[in-house]
């Protein structure tokens, strides 16, 4: 069996999110892909945004790849997310199966600061993609340092989305509407509860 992981923030998730976890998942072939939205990374500040609203955007990536399971495992935990402790599960929960990690090119280079990155390169198969022709040689490089430790990194090349959620939030806050610039699963969630306005940021920081 093959399950492919896919975490993050998704504050909110777009159409490169959705971007990669499709290359990736047309790459590996999975039987299981699994999107897992993080609760509070251990690399940045927690997110504002409730983890229930921001499980609920992540119904856009049912459209990335036929039977995408939408996890509220690590939100549902107390303390930080690593990846570690989701990859150990996954590995109790599909005994023998081979797991695939989906990652940004631009992981590959901090790969190593990870909690346990040893483990988790024996316990997985990198998934990356290159946002930029530019990053090519740079993540390749990193790539071949983390197979020289014994791991084994597969390199997209695939269409690139340039979206990034941070600008995303940046132009809601300066009043543009979700839709268009956000997945309409995604849109319907900012819209309704009025996500990444000024007056929605200034209740959610007086609570």
């Amino acid at each position: 069996m093959r399950v492919l992981l896919y975490g993050g923030t998704f504050d909110p998730p777009h159409e490169g999110h959705i971007n990669l976890l499709r290359s990736a998942a047309q790459a590996v072939q999975p039987d299981r892909t699994i999107l897992m939205p993080a609760g509070v990374p251990p690399h940045k500040a927690a997110s504002a945004t409730p983890a229930p609203l921001r499980l609920a955007m992540c119904r856009c990536f049912v459209q990335a790849w036929h039977g995408v399971q939408i996890s509220d495992w690590e939100i549902s935990r107390k303390g930080k997310s690593y990846t570690i402790d989701t990859v150990r599960m996954l590995g109790q929960r599909y005994p023998g199966a081979r797991l695939y990690l989906c990652v940004g090119g631009d992981m590959l280079e901090s790969f190593q600061n990870w909690r346990s990155w040893r483990e988790l390169l024996a316990r997985c198969v990198l998934v990356a993609h290159c946002r930029e022709d530019a990053d090519q040689l740079p993540f390749r490089q990193a790539a071949r340092q983390l197979e020289q430790e014994g791991g084994k990194v597969l390199l997209l090349r695939a269409r690139v989305v340039p979206q990034a959620s941070t600008q995303l939030r940046r132009r809601i806050l300066e009043g543009q509407s979700p839709w268009g610039l956000l997945p309409p699963a995604t849109a319907r969630v900012v819209e309704r509860y009025r996500l990444y306005r000024p007056e929605t940021i200034a209740q959610i920081h007086k609570e």
